[in-house]
């Protein structure tokens, strides 16, 4: 079992977490198929599983990993309806990244 966190992160931060799971709160700006365009502080397009069902204009929850080309490799997603406060979720997002210790850990 993989006993990592998981860093909360915006479109500003995938650079920094290549090849690493994170989860981003956003919302659905476009849908192509099996592609989605997330305005997470930015725009990241995301490739998403079969499971994933959103809705365009609704907010939505990803856990993925991050591409070498900066997009992100869905595994699960949670559409969070159109209500969500992206103020707030950006403002999570930037405090877990100048505080990781209080928002992080990694025992292996």
């Amino acid at each position: 079992m993989d006993s990592r966190s998981t860093p909360r992160i915006t479109a500003d931060y995938l650079q920094s977490y290549v090849g690493k799971n994170v989860m981003i709160v956003g919302k659905v700006a476009q849908l192509r198929g099996e592609e989605a365009v997330i305005d997470a502080g930015g725009n990241i397009t995301v490739h998403l599983n079969r499971d994933a069902y959103l809705q365009n204009g609704n907010g939505a929850q990803l856990l993925g990993k991050v591409n070498p080309d900066l997009t992100v490799k869905v595994l699960t997603s949670l559409d969070l309806g159109p209500n969500v406060d992206y103020k707030l979720a950006n403002s999570v997002a930037e405090i877990s990244q100048r505080h990781k210790q209080l928002f992080s850990y990694d025992t292996n």
